[in-house]
């Protein structure tokens, strides 16, 4: 994947959006990866009783991982996540369409490595904030050697 460089980087630069639709196949293979089998995100009646009407709901965690998929995509495979964190502020339902937003909001040179901090979140299709964050990514540059 092309490398993204620090210089060409600018405060206010929005990454492209990254979108999944929420479902329970999506929400399987993911539990399936993390041994993450919780009854009320493999099923609406369990979803009702844990307290949410509409049923089944999505993990926390995955949004998490659509926000670290849409800054490897952005940032490229010389970049390094150095620290990424929300807060999970709605439930993702099914069929929800979650797309990662994301925004630079400064640029810094930090212990010696350039690095752009983040503001993120994964917005629902009603264009709610349902786990917003932030993140710092090291990236190379062309002028300091890094």
């Amino acid at each position: 994947m092309r490398a993204r460089y620090f210089e060409d980087v600018e405060v206010g630069e929005q990454l492209p959006p990254w979108s999944r639709q929420a479902n329970y196949m999506h929400w399987n293979r993911y539990a399936a990866v993390n041994d993450e089998f919780v009854p009320f995100h493999m099923d609406d009646e369990e979803g009702r009783d844990a307290g949410n009407p509409q049923g089944g709901f999505g993990m926390g965690n995955l949004r998490f991982a659509y926000m670290a998929n849409a800054l490897r995509d952005w940032a490229g495979d010389d970049a390094a996540i150095r620290e990424l964190g929300c807060q999970y502020r709605r439930i993702n339902q099914k069929n929800d369409v979650l797309t990662v937003a994301a925004t630079v909001v400064e640029k810094a040179v930090v212990d010696g490595e350039p690095r752009v901090r983040i503001e993120i979140t994964v917005m629902n299709q009603l264009g709610e904030s349902t786990c917003p964050g932030q993140a710092w990514v090291a990236l190379p540059s062309r002028l300091l050697g890094a």
